[in-house]
C-alpha cells in the first residue's frame, strides 16, 4: 500500500481496534447509518401467505451481487413480512446465522428493485438511512468488520450474531461524496484483481480437466500410440490394447466394508490404528495417498466392532452421498480402519499393482455410475462387477510411473495457481481494508495501468 498517499491529519478514533482515523471523519455505529431488519421468512409454503421469491442464506453466501440474473426460489410470506423484508437497491444483505463463526457476517449488495424478492431466514438487511450503499458492502467485507463479527457471533455447535450486535458495530466514516469516491476506487480496483482470480481459477479448471483427459487416456489405451487396438467389450472403456485383459475388481482383489466408530471407541489412550472418515479423503486435495488422520482406535476395538484392518497400499473412496461425486481416491500408507461411507479395495499384487488400481479408479466418475437417488451410492454388488483393464505387469509400472509423473507436474501447478489466487484474495482484502479505515487517501487516484491503456485506445 505503499504508493498510495495518507490523509494530511489523523486522530485517534478513542477506539483501540479502529486507531487512528483521517481527522475529518466521524465515528459511528452501524445502527446511526442503517436499518437494521432481521428475517423470519423461511423456505416452506403456507396455504393462504402469497407466493414471494426468496433470497435464501447460500444466494447471499455465493454471490457478492444480488441481481435478477441469480435463480431465486420461490415460498411464501405474510403480508406484514412482505412490507418488513422486500428488498430493494442498494440493500445490503449480510448472513447471520451458521455453523461456522468465520460465516458470520458476509455481504451481498442488491444491485437493482427485483419486483416480488424478499430476504430470507438466516439473513439480516441492512438498509442505508446515512450511508452509501456500495460503500457499506465494501466497510462489511474489510478486515476489522468481519472478525468483529466473528467475535460477536454466539453458539456452540451453530452460532448467531444478534441485532443489537450488528446494530452497535463501531466503525469511522467520512462524509457521503468521500464515501463515494472511494467506493467509485475500490470497484475499479477490486474489479481489476477479481477478474485475475476468474482467469487464474479457470486455468485451474482446465488443468483438472486435462489431468483427467491424461489419467483416461493412459489406463485405456497405454503408452505406445502404435499398439494394436481390441474392443473392449464395454461401450464407455472402448478399445483397449490387444495385449490387456478385462477383468472385474473382485478378480483380481478384494473389496472391504468401513464400519462405523462409536465415539467411546475413539481417541482413547493406547490407540493403535487410524481410522479414517470420508472427509479425511480431502484432507490432501490432489494427493495420492492418505494423511495422517486426526481419528485413531485401537485393534482391540476393531476387533470388538468386528471392523475390518485396511492394509497398506489399499486404495479407498467415498461409496455413498456428495463425497461420492467428488471422486477422490486416495491410498493407505500403513495399516488403518474406515468408516462405513467407504470402501477399500485390496488388489492381488501378482496380477494388479495398487499404483495401476489406483490410477484405474481415479479415471472413473462414480458419479455416472451411482444409483439414481436423492442421496447417490454405489451398491457392494456393482462395485465387485466393476471392469478393470489388466495390462502386463511391466505396463501398468509404466503407466503408474508416467502419470506420477505427469499428475504431479499439474498438482504442482495448480497448487502454485492456487496459492496466487490466496496472494490476489489477500491483497484485495487489505485494499478494502486500508480504504474504508482510512489508512490510505484514494480520492484523487487516477486509474489504473490497465485503464489508462483502455481508455487511450478508446
Amino acid at each position: 500500500m505503499s504508493h498510495y498517499k495518507l490523509y494530511s491529519k489523523y486522530k485517534d478514533s478513542g477506539v483501540e481496534w479502529l486507531g487512528e482515523v483521517p481527522e475529518h471523519w466521524k465515528v459511528k455505529r452501524l445502527k446511526h447509518i442503517a436499518d437494521v431488519r432481521l428475517s423470519n421468512i423461511d423456505k416452506h409454503m403456507v396455504e393462504g401467505q402469497k407466493v414471494v421469491r426468496l433470497c435464501n442464506y447460500l444466494d447471499v453466501y455465493n454471490n457478492r451481487n444480488i441481481n435478477s440474473k441469480i435463480d431465486f426460489m420461490s415460498a411464501t410470506a405474510s403480508d406484514e413480512q412482505i412490507e418488513r423484508l422486500s428488498l430493494q437497491k442498494d440493500d445490503v444483505i449480510i448472513t447471520k446465522d451458521s455453523e461456522d463463526p468465520s460465516d458470520i457476517g458476509i455481504p451481498a449488495l442488491v444491485e437493482e428493485d427485483i419486483f416480488g424478492l424478499v430476504c430470507g431466514y438466516h439473513l439480516a438487511i441492512l438498509r442505508p438511512t446515512a450511508s452509501n450503499g456500495e460503500y457499506l458492502h465494501y466497510l462489511l467485507q474489510s478486515t476489522f468488520v468481519r472478525s468483529a463479527f466473528e467475535i460477536e457471533a454466539t453458539g456452540m455447535t451453530r452460532y448467531a450474531l444478534g441485532k443489537y450486535s450488528i446494530e452497535n458495530l463501531i466503525f469511522a466514516l467520512p462524509h457521503q461524496s468521500e464515501q463515494l469516491s472511494i467506493s467509485s476506487f475500490l470497484k475499479q480496483e477490486t474489479s481489476h484483481i477479481d477478474t485475475l482470480i476468474s482467469e487464474k481459477e479457470r486455468l485451474i479448471s482446465l488443468l483438472q480437466e486435462y489431468r483427467q483427459a491424461l489419467i483416461s487416456h493412459a489406463v485405456t489405451k497405454g503408452l505406445d500410440p502404435k499398439a494394436k487396438m481390441k474392443d473392449s467389450g464395454v461401450e464407455w472403456i472402448g478399445d483397449i490394447p490387444e495385449g490387456w485383459d478385462l477383468r472385474r475388481l473382485k478378480d483380481v482383489g478384494t473389496l472391504f466394508g468401513g464400519a462405523g466408530f462409536p465415539h467411546e471407541y475413539q481417541n482413547v489412550q493406547g490407540e493403535e490404528l487410524y481410522f479414517y472418515k470420508v472427509g479425511d479423503l480431502s484432507l490432501s486435495e490432489n494427493g495420492k495417498t492418505l494423511l495422517d488422520s486426526p481419528h485413531t482406535i485401537s485393534r482391540e476395538a476393531a476387533k470388538t466392532l468386528r471392523a475390518a484392518v485396511i492394509p497398506k497400499d489399499a486404495i479407498v473412496y467415498a461409496k455413498i452421498g456428495a463425497a461420492l461425486i467428488l471422486n477422490r481416491r486416495r491410498m493407505t500408507t500403513a495399516d488403518c480402519c474406515i468408516d462405513n461411507n467407504m470402501t477399500a479395495y485390496v488388489t492381488n499384487q501378482q496380477r494388479v499393482l495398487p499404483d495401476w488400481a489406483f490410477s484405474w479408479l481415479s479415471a472413473i466418475d462414480f458419479g455416472e455410475h451411482a444409483n439414481p437417488g436423492a442421496v447417490p451410492s454405489l451398491s457392494e454388488g456393482y462395485q465387485s462387477s466393476f471392469p478393470i483393464p489388466v495390462p502386463p505387469i511391466t505396463e501398468q509400472t509404466a503407466i503408474a510411473s508416467f502419470l506420477d509423473q505427469e499428475t504431479s507436474r499439474i498438482d504442482t501447478l495448480i497448487s502454485e495457481t492456487r496459492k496466487f489466487i490466496d496472494l490476489l484474495k489477500e491483497y484485495r482484502s487489505s485494499l478494502i481494508t486500508a480504504a474504508v479505515t482510512g489508512k490510505i487517501d484514494v480520492r484523487e487516484v487516477v486509474p489504473s495501468g490497465s485503464e489508462k491503456r483502455e481508455i487511450a485506445h478508446e
